[in-house]
């Protein structure tokens, strides 16, 4: 019979929900069965809907008092957290295993190994749990806490940060992000590939003004230059001021509303521009595509700018004038910059992680 799988993920923040997606397209490759499901939005659907906004509102708006609340959770004794809000979740966790059966849970929430604990301590069977940590280099305590499980982590640095915090090292391994299948199969733009024009990729986010500054900062950085402005679920708030971008720059601006092909996306662009979320940073690197990382949430993105930075493919580029020197400084000397870059990513070579860490989950479920 398949091994059958359960993924459990929480809105909060798409990282999560992306490595949970994309990691049931590679075992659903295996012919493993999966199941996904969120036991927050199960539990307290209303309260998690309300949370998701209020998240994404301070984390966009006020990442200094998000900050403050990320580092808070540190002296946090999760295994004995016991608020009443979180209960139902964890009945809706308990219920999906009672009736789905699986073999092994993966978690790409910090919170569910904690609430695994508790419901194997109550029915005395376990079964194998694997955490994939969805940040790099800058980690949660959350994660770190975790009891009974494995962590599967993006890159060799953030291994080596979450041994040297007293973790044991055969339970640490390194997979890379799950990111799309697709990825792999793809074949990105190569460093010695023309660069006139100059193709930029946008995802913009929900502050209004930024759409039109940061667009006009990549086309005025060079003629050559043209830019794919992704508006995503912002598509009703942002779309009109993409517009007047389109059309003071005939010819050189693409819209896109929400859309499935950003591994597409990603492979045939010469850079990106987003925020230094998990799912991004990782997919950015997974195509080997250059990237300049436009706002962080302080504490659990700030480490996915140092891996890009560390690997040498990525870099700040938090304000428009940032941008617009950025875009010309990667075109200098034939582009001598952004070559260096693309090779940079392509020796980093993290363009699979789903797939290795499916493989590796399924075979410790034969161990088991």
């Amino acid at each position: 019979m398949p091994a059958r799988i359960l993924i459990v993920t929480a809105a909060f923040g798409e990282g999560h929900n992306s490595a949970a997606r994309n990691l049931a397209l590679a075992l659903d490759e295996t012919g493993a069965e999966t199941r996904v499901a969120d036991p927050c939005m199960l539990g307290i659907p209303r309260l998690t809907q309300g949370l998701c906004k209020a998240y994404r509102f301070v984390t966009t708006y006020q990442p200094r008092l998000w900050a403050r609340i990320y580092r808070g959770t540190a002296d946090v004794d999760f295994s004995r957290q016991r608020m009443p809000l979180m209960r139902r979740p964890e009945r809706a966790l308990e219920a999906l295993i009672d009736d789905f059966r699986p073999d092994a849970v993966v978690a790409t929430y910090p919170l569910y190994p904690y609430f695994l604990d508790r419901i194997f301590a109550s029915s005395g069977r376990r079964i194998p749990v694997f955490t994939v940590v969805t940040d790099s280099i800058e980690i949660n305590a959350a994660w770190l806490k975790a009891p009974d499980t494995r962590w599967l982590v993006t890159d060799a640095h953030t291994r080596r940060e979450m041994i040297d915090h007293g973790l044991d090292a055969a339970r640490v391994i390194e997979t890379g992000f799950p990111v799309n299948p697709l990825f792999s199969r793809l074949a990105p733009l190569r460093s010695d590939a023309p660069v006139e024009p100059f193709d930029a990729l946008y995802f913009a986010t929900a502050k209004l003004p930024h759409v039109r500054r940061i667009s006009k900062a990549v086309l005025n950085a060079s003629p050559e230059t043209r830019i794919t402005i992704v508006l995503g679920k912002n598509v009703r708030l942002l779309y009109e001021r993409a517009r007047e971008i389109k059309d003071r720059f005939p010819g050189r601006v693409r819209i896109k509303g929400w859309t499935r092909r950003v591994p597409e996306l990603l492979s045939s662009h010469h850079f990106v521009i987003g925020k230094a979320g998990g799912a991004t940073v990782h997919e950015a690197i997974a195509a080997q595509c250059p990237m300049l990382v436009h706002h962080l949430v302080p504490g659990q993105e700030e480490g996915n700018l140092e891996l890009l930075q560390r690997i040498g493919g990525g870099a700040l580029a938090d304000s428009p004038d940032a941008i617009q020197r950025q875009t010309k400084e990667m075109l200098a000397d034939h582009a001598a910059p952004w070559r260096r870059m693309k090779t940079a990513l392509a020796r980093h070579g993290r363009n699979a992680g789903a797939l290795t860490a499916g493989r590796y989950i399924l075979d410790q479920i034969q161990r088991h």
